[in-house]
Protein backbone atom coordinates (compact mmCIF):
# COMPACT_ATOMS: atom_id res chain seq x y z
CA UNK A 1 0.00 0.00 0.00
CA UNK A 2 1.39 3.41 -0.98
CA UNK A 3 1.71 6.26 1.57
CA UNK A 4 -1.18 8.00 -0.19
CA UNK A 5 -3.40 4.92 0.08
CA UNK A 6 -2.45 4.32 3.72
CA UNK A 7 -3.26 7.88 4.76
CA UNK A 8 -6.49 7.83 2.77
CA UNK A 9 -7.54 4.52 4.34
CA UNK A 10 -6.95 6.06 7.75
CA UNK A 11 -8.98 9.14 6.79
CA UNK A 12 -11.85 6.92 5.60
CA UNK A 13 -12.83 6.32 9.21
CA UNK A 14 -14.15 9.90 9.27
CA UNK A 15 -17.13 8.69 7.22
CA UNK A 16 -18.67 7.11 10.29
CA UNK A 17 -19.10 10.61 11.70
CA UNK A 18 -20.57 12.02 8.50
CA UNK A 19 -17.54 14.19 7.86
CA UNK A 20 -16.54 15.27 4.39
CA UNK A 21 -12.92 14.44 3.59
CA UNK A 22 -11.03 17.00 1.52
CA UNK A 23 -7.59 16.14 0.15
CA UNK A 24 -5.69 19.14 -1.18
CA UNK A 25 -3.00 18.32 -3.75
CA UNK A 26 -0.26 20.61 -4.93
CA UNK A 27 0.11 20.63 -8.74
CA UNK A 28 2.99 18.92 -10.53
CA UNK A 29 6.39 20.39 -11.32
CA UNK A 30 6.88 23.25 -13.80
CA UNK A 31 10.10 24.64 -15.27
CA UNK A 32 9.81 27.58 -12.89
CA UNK A 33 9.54 25.18 -9.95
CA UNK A 34 12.73 23.51 -11.11
CA UNK A 35 14.44 26.90 -11.46
CA UNK A 36 13.05 27.89 -8.03
CA UNK A 37 11.22 30.90 -9.45
CA UNK A 38 8.11 32.33 -7.79
CA UNK A 39 5.06 31.60 -9.96
CA UNK A 40 2.06 33.06 -8.16
CA UNK A 41 -0.57 34.26 -10.61
CA UNK A 42 1.69 33.64 -13.63
CA UNK A 43 0.41 30.75 -15.76
CA UNK A 44 3.22 28.24 -16.22
CA UNK A 45 2.43 24.76 -17.63
CA UNK A 46 3.66 21.44 -16.28
CA UNK A 47 6.95 20.11 -17.57
CA UNK A 48 7.56 16.42 -18.37
CA UNK A 49 8.39 15.65 -14.75
CA UNK A 50 5.18 17.33 -13.59
CA UNK A 51 3.11 15.24 -15.98
CA UNK A 52 4.81 12.05 -14.77
CA UNK A 53 4.23 13.09 -11.16
CA UNK A 54 0.52 13.58 -11.84
CA UNK A 55 0.26 10.14 -13.47
CA UNK A 56 2.10 8.54 -10.55
CA UNK A 57 -0.17 10.28 -8.06
CA UNK A 58 -3.25 9.13 -9.94
CA UNK A 59 -2.00 5.54 -9.95
CA UNK A 60 -1.33 5.70 -6.21
CA UNK A 61 -4.95 6.76 -5.63
CA UNK A 62 -6.54 3.88 -7.56
CA UNK A 63 -8.81 2.00 -5.19
CA UNK A 64 -9.60 5.03 -3.03
CA UNK A 65 -13.14 6.41 -2.84
CA UNK A 66 -12.91 9.99 -4.06
CA UNK A 67 -16.14 11.06 -5.76
CA UNK A 68 -15.16 14.40 -7.31
CA UNK A 69 -12.15 16.47 -8.30
CA UNK A 70 -11.95 20.27 -8.10
CA UNK A 71 -9.12 22.45 -9.35
CA UNK A 72 -7.63 25.91 -9.49
CA UNK A 73 -8.07 27.55 -12.93
CA UNK A 74 -4.32 27.92 -13.51
CA UNK A 75 -2.93 25.72 -16.25
CA UNK A 76 -0.47 23.80 -14.05
CA UNK A 77 -3.30 22.82 -11.72
CA UNK A 78 -5.81 22.02 -14.48
CA UNK A 79 -3.27 19.82 -16.29
CA UNK A 80 -2.51 17.98 -13.04
CA UNK A 81 -6.20 17.53 -12.27
CA UNK A 82 -6.99 16.21 -15.74
CA UNK A 83 -4.21 13.61 -15.62
CA UNK A 84 -5.36 12.40 -12.19
CA UNK A 85 -9.01 12.35 -13.26
CA UNK A 86 -8.20 10.35 -16.39
CA UNK A 87 -6.11 7.88 -14.38
CA UNK A 88 -8.93 7.39 -11.87
CA UNK A 89 -11.69 7.27 -14.49
CA UNK A 90 -13.34 10.39 -13.09
CA UNK A 91 -15.13 13.10 -15.04
CA UNK A 92 -13.76 16.50 -16.05
CA UNK A 93 -12.37 18.39 -13.03
CA UNK A 94 -14.53 21.25 -11.72
CA UNK A 95 -12.77 24.63 -11.84
CA UNK A 96 -13.10 27.11 -8.97
CA UNK A 97 -11.43 30.50 -9.51
CA UNK A 98 -10.73 31.15 -5.83
CA UNK A 99 -8.49 28.06 -5.57
CA UNK A 100 -5.85 29.97 -7.58
CA UNK A 101 -2.35 30.56 -6.24
CA UNK A 102 -1.39 33.51 -4.06
CA UNK A 103 -0.34 36.53 -6.12
CA UNK A 104 3.23 37.68 -5.51
CA UNK A 105 3.05 40.85 -7.62
CA UNK A 106 6.42 42.11 -8.91
CA UNK A 107 8.26 39.12 -7.39
CA UNK A 108 6.78 36.65 -9.87
CA UNK A 109 9.43 35.11 -12.10
CA UNK A 110 12.22 35.85 -9.62
CA UNK A 111 14.28 33.47 -7.48
CA UNK A 112 14.60 33.91 -3.71
CA UNK A 113 18.07 35.56 -3.94
CA UNK A 114 16.74 37.96 -6.59
CA UNK A 115 13.76 38.81 -4.39
CA UNK A 116 15.98 39.51 -1.36
CA UNK A 117 18.20 41.77 -3.47
CA UNK A 118 15.36 43.63 -5.19
CA UNK A 119 12.94 43.85 -2.26
CA UNK A 120 15.01 43.85 0.97
CA UNK A 121 12.08 45.26 2.97
CA UNK A 122 9.50 42.82 1.62
CA UNK A 123 7.55 42.30 -1.59
CA UNK A 124 5.18 45.20 -2.33
CA UNK A 125 1.64 44.56 -3.57
CA UNK A 126 1.66 40.82 -2.91
CA UNK A 127 -1.53 39.13 -1.75
CA UNK A 128 -1.58 38.50 1.98
CA UNK A 129 -1.90 35.01 3.44
CA UNK A 130 -5.09 36.11 5.18
CA UNK A 131 -6.59 37.17 1.85
CA UNK A 132 -5.73 33.77 0.36
CA UNK A 133 -7.40 31.88 3.22
CA UNK A 134 -10.43 34.17 3.24
CA UNK A 135 -11.17 33.37 -0.42
CA UNK A 136 -10.34 29.66 -0.22
CA UNK A 137 -12.34 28.73 2.88
CA UNK A 138 -15.77 29.54 1.32
CA UNK A 139 -14.89 27.35 -1.69
CA UNK A 140 -14.01 24.42 0.56
CA UNK A 141 -17.24 25.01 2.50
CA UNK A 142 -19.18 24.89 -0.78
CA UNK A 143 -17.44 21.68 -1.83
CA UNK A 144 -18.13 20.06 1.55
CA UNK A 145 -21.79 21.08 1.37
CA UNK A 146 -22.09 19.54 -2.11
CA UNK A 147 -20.48 16.26 -1.02
CA UNK A 148 -21.53 15.54 2.58
CA UNK A 149 -19.83 12.46 4.01
CA UNK A 150 -17.79 11.87 0.84
CA UNK A 151 -14.13 12.20 -0.12
CA UNK A 152 -13.09 14.91 -2.59
CA UNK A 153 -9.79 15.81 -4.28
CA UNK A 154 -8.80 19.46 -4.70
CA UNK A 155 -5.82 20.41 -6.88
CA UNK A 156 -4.35 23.75 -5.87
CA UNK A 157 -1.03 25.41 -5.00
CA UNK A 158 1.74 25.42 -2.42
CA UNK A 159 1.07 28.85 -0.93
CA UNK A 160 -2.67 28.15 -0.79
CA UNK A 161 -2.13 24.95 1.19
CA UNK A 162 0.54 26.40 3.48
CA UNK A 163 -1.55 29.53 4.18
CA UNK A 164 -4.56 27.40 5.06
CA UNK A 165 -2.51 25.10 7.30
CA UNK A 166 -0.93 28.07 9.06
CA UNK A 167 -4.35 29.55 9.82
CA UNK A 168 -5.85 26.31 11.10
CA UNK A 169 -2.78 25.27 13.12
CA UNK A 170 -2.13 28.66 14.70
CA UNK A 171 1.11 28.92 12.70
CA UNK A 172 2.42 25.65 14.16
CA UNK A 173 2.70 24.12 10.68
CA UNK A 174 4.24 23.91 8.20
CA UNK A 175 7.60 24.26 9.93
CA UNK A 176 9.86 27.11 8.83
CA UNK A 177 11.51 26.17 5.56
CA UNK A 178 9.25 23.15 4.99
CA UNK A 179 7.86 23.34 1.43
CA UNK A 180 4.57 21.87 0.29
CA UNK A 181 5.88 19.29 -2.16
CA UNK A 182 4.59 18.86 -5.72
CA UNK A 183 1.79 16.24 -5.77
CA UNK A 184 1.83 15.92 -1.98
CA UNK A 185 -1.51 15.23 -0.29
CA UNK A 186 -2.81 17.30 2.62
CA UNK A 187 -5.86 15.79 4.31
CA UNK A 188 -8.65 17.77 5.99
CA UNK A 189 -12.08 16.89 7.36
CA UNK A 190 -15.11 19.15 7.37
CA UNK A 191 -18.17 18.91 9.58
CA UNK A 192 -20.55 21.32 11.32
CA UNK A 193 -19.11 24.19 9.30
CA UNK A 194 -15.58 23.60 10.57
CA UNK A 195 -12.46 22.51 8.69
CA UNK A 196 -9.92 20.42 10.60
CA UNK A 197 -6.34 19.43 9.69
CA UNK A 198 -5.29 15.82 9.24
CA UNK A 199 -1.95 14.64 7.86
CA UNK A 200 -0.32 17.22 5.62
CA UNK A 201 2.34 17.12 2.90
CA UNK A 202 2.07 13.34 2.48
CA UNK A 203 4.03 12.07 -0.59
CA UNK A 204 1.68 10.59 -3.17
CA UNK A 205 4.37 8.57 -4.96
CA UNK A 206 8.03 7.57 -4.92
CA UNK A 207 9.97 10.17 -6.97
CA UNK A 208 12.70 7.61 -7.65
CA UNK A 209 10.15 5.43 -9.47
CA UNK A 210 9.29 8.08 -12.09
CA UNK A 211 10.23 7.31 -15.66
CA UNK A 212 10.71 10.56 -17.59
CA UNK A 213 12.15 10.52 -21.08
Amino acid sequence: MSPAQAKTAQANRADANGETRLTLIRHGETDWNRQRRIQGSTDVPLNAVGMAQARAAGLSLIGTDYVALYTSPQVRAVETARIIAETLGMGEPIVRADLRERSFGPAEGLTDPEIRERFPEGIPDQESRDSVVDRVLPVLQEIADRHPGDAVLVVTHGAVISSLVRRLSGNAHPRLGEPIVNLSLSHFTHSAGRLRIGDINVPSHDPAALAVE
